[in-house]
């Protein structure tokens, strides 16, 4: 069974811990009051990924705070994660610019693969954005984008997840599977 540590990351109050909580079922509740998180939170679940032949895998979920503050503590998050989200609001503006340093923090130095990574443009309650092609830097256009509305299509959202989560255990197959060969051979 593989375990996937998977990192959500973006700007501060774009959604990361409402996401995190509606993926690993923590919460029915998706509304409520603003919180930051502090640092960062650790969610665990076993989940069935798509394409996974019925086998499931343990999931941690890393729902990491969007504050600059804890920009010192980043590097020991990202250490053998096997995945990156980031998830911004397509209603504020500066999160589009923002999601690149994001980028370039957290999926740059870790060389991970396009399909170990997922942009979530999550739309709250009232957004006036719709679900359309977005203004992106071309290093973050070639990564998988997917928007969510937990209010209007949650079960999209839940799919397009183990979508994901199928690509990064087949990518996490894969490496596990060229390690072995490099020691037999």
């Amino acid at each position: 069974m593989f375990k996937a540590k998977i990192l959500f990351v973006g700007p501060t109050e774009s959604g990361k811990t409402v996401l995190a909580n509606f993926l690993s079922d923590t919460t029915e509740n998706v509304g409520g009051e603003y919180r930051p998180t502090q640092g960062a939170r650790i969610l665990e679940f076993e989940s069935q990924p798509e394409g996974s032949n019925d086998k499931t895998c343990d999931v941690e979920l890393w729902d990491c705070s969007g504050d600059f503050k804890f920009e010192s503590c980043w590097p020991a998050l990202m250490k053998d994660c096997s995945g990156v989200v980031i998830i911004f609001n397509p209603d504020v503006p500066s999160h589009l610019t923002e999601i690149e340093t994001w980028h370039s923090m957290f999926i740059s130095t870790q060389s991970l693969l396009d399909s170990q990574c997922l942009l979530i443009a999550h739309h709250k309650p009232g957004s006036e954005i719709e679900d359309g092609r977005l203004p992106l830097a071309p290093n973050l256009s070639k990564l998988p984008l997917i928007h969510s509305n937990l209010e209007e299509e949650p079960d999209d959202l839940r799919h397009a997840f183990y979508r994901y989560l199928g690509n990064v255990v087949k990518a996490m197959s894969e490496s596990r599977e060229r390690e072995e060969m490099s020691i037999i051979t």
